[in-house]
C-alpha cells in the first residue's frame, strides 16, 4: 500500500515538474519575442523608438490641454459630428443584423445533430473559420478599392466577419439545445425547418439575441475604426480631425467624447436588455422543472 502511494506521488511531482518546466519555456518564448519586436520596431523606426517612447504622451496631453482651453466649443463640434454619429450607428445596426441572420443559417447548417446535410457540417464549419479569420480592415480596405469610400463596404466587411464570429457562439448555444421537441417533431412528421423553427429556435433565442446585442456594441467600434480607412462615418471625421493637427484638437476631444459617450450608452442599454433576457429564460426554465 506504502508503495503504490509512493508511485502516486513521485507520478504527481513527475507531472509537475514538467508542468513547470513546460510554463518556463512559454515564457522564455514570449520574453523573446516581446524582446525582438522591440527591437525591430526600434530598427523600423530608424532607431528612434526609445528615444520617443517618452513622448508618447505628449500628445493626448496637447489635445486635453487645448480641449480644456476651447472648452465652449465642444458643443458645436458634437453638434457637428452628430450625422457622422447617426450613420456610425447605421453602420453597426446593418452590419449586425445582417451577421445575427447568416450566423443564425450557417449556425444551424454547421452544428451535428440539427444540420440537414451531416456531411457537409465541416465544410459550413470551415466557412465560419474563413469569416473569422480576416480581419474587418482587410475586407474593408478590398471592398473600398472595389466599390469605392462610404458606408456599404463598412457594411459589408462588419456584416461578414459578425457572421463568422456569431455563427461559432450560436452553434455553441444551439449544441447544448434539448433534442427531445425534435424527436417529438420528427416523429409527427415535421419537415427540417418546422423542427428547427419550433423545437431549436424556442430554446437558443435569449442567448442569441443576447450574443447579437454584445455584438452590436463591438460593431459600433468597429464602424468607427473603419471610418480611418474611408468608410465613412465618425471615425472618418475623428481622422479629419486628427489631420489638422494643433490648433483644431478641440474638434478631436469633442468627437472622442461623443464616441466614448454613445459606446458606454449603448454598453449600458444591452447589458440591461442582456440581464434580463437571461433572467426570464433561468425563470421559464424553473418553471419548466417545477
Amino acid at each position: 500500500m506504502t508503495a503504490s502511494a509512493d508511485r502516486i506521488s513521485a507520478a504527481y511531482q513527475a507531472q509537475l515538474a514538467r508542468r513547470r518546466s513546460y510554463g518556463t519555456v512559454l515564457w522564455a518564448i514570449f520574453i523573446a519575442l516581446m524582446v525582438a519586436g522591440f527591437g525591430m520596431a526600434d530598427a523600423r523606426n530608424a532607431g528612434g523608438f526609445w528615444q520617443g517612447l517618452p513622448a508618447i504622451a505628449d500628445y493626448p496631453a496637447q489635445l486635453i490641454a487645448e480641449a480644456w482651453a476651447k472648452a465652449a466649443n465642444l458643443p458645436g463640434h458634437m453638434w457637428r459630428a452628430l450625422p457622422a454619429l447617426v450613420e456610425t450607428l447605421n453602420i453597426a445596426a446593418a452590419s449586425t443584423l445582417i451577421g445575427t441572420l447568416g450566423g443564425g443559417i450557417m449556425a444551424l447548417l454547421a452544428t451535428p445533430g440539427l444540420a440537414p446535410w451531416p456531411r457537409m457540417v465541416p465544410v459550413f464549419r470551415r466557412l465560419l473559420d474563413i469569416c473569422r479569420a480576416i480581419p474587418e480592415l482587410v475586407i474593408a480596405l478590398v471592398l473600398i478599392f472595389v466599390l469605392g469610400g462610404g458606408p456599404v463596404p463598412a457594411v459589408i466587411a462588419i456584416a461578414f466577419h459578425t457572421t463568422g464570429a456569431l455563427g461559432k457562439l450560436f452553434s455553441e448555444v444551439a449544441e447544448n439545445a434539448s433534442l427531445k421537441p425534435v424527436e417529438g417533431l420528427e416523429s409527427v412528421g415535421a419537415g427540417w425547418l418546422q423542427r428547427v423553427w419550433f423545437g431549436i429556435l424556442p430554446q437558443v433565442a435569449p442567448n442569441w439575441a443576447s450574443y447579437a446585442m454584445l455584438r452590436f456594441e463591438i460593431n459600433i467600434r468597429a464602424s468607427a475604426i473603419l471610418g480611418f480607412v474611408g468608410a465613412g462615418g465618425i471615425g472618418y471625421e475623428l481622422r479629419n480631425a486628427i489631420s489638422w493637427g494643433q490648433g483644431r484638437y478641440d474638434a478631436a476631444a469633442a468627437i472622442f467624447i461623443l464616441l466614448f459617450a454613445t459606446i458606454v450608452l449603448f454598453d449600458q442599454l444591452t447589458f440591461v436588455a442582456r440581464q434580463r433576457l437571461v433572467r426570464g429564460q433561468e425563470q421559464g426554465e424553473a418553471g419548466g422543472r417545477i
